[in-house]
């Protein structure tokens, strides 16, 4: 099921979140991304709707399995992207917020081969 790339964002911006401290709730949120509360609570709202988080108690929010994966996927993409945009080059800057786009659109496939390509590259590489 494809999802909006707002909503990759969030489920990611939560992930990061959760390995930074534990716990996440809509005010850290609102923090990390300097959207409105009022915006985080339409997001969150949506997300909990389509089964990708759970809120709790106390507005904890946790990934349900569906958007972890989407999350975890999305992440993997920013961090690899994001990485060897730097080492050929892109200042840091520019190498996350275009890492950022690319990281929604980019094919399964293309993504695929480029880290095959990159695990090939650091191999041979001493």
């Amino acid at each position: 099921m494809k999802i909006m790339e707002s909503a990759e964002n969030y489920l990611e911006t939560i992930l990061i979140l959760k390995n930074k401290s534990g716990s996440v709730r809509s005010i850290d949120i609102v923090a990390e991304t300097g959207f409105t509360k009022p915006s985080i609570s339409r997001a969150v709202k949506h997300l909990r709707e389509n089964g990708y988080i759970t809120v709790g108690e106390h507005g904890h929010i946790d990934l349900t399995e569906s958007g972890r994966e989407i999350a975890e996927k999305i992440y993997e993409r920013h961090r690899l992207l994001s990485k060897y945009l730097m080492k050929i080059g892109v200042s840091e800057e520019t190498a996350l917020e275009d890492a950022c786009r690319i990281e929604h659109v980019i094919s399964e496939e293309s993504f695929s081969r480029l880290k095959e390509f990159v695990k090939k590259y650091e191999g041979s590489v001493s």
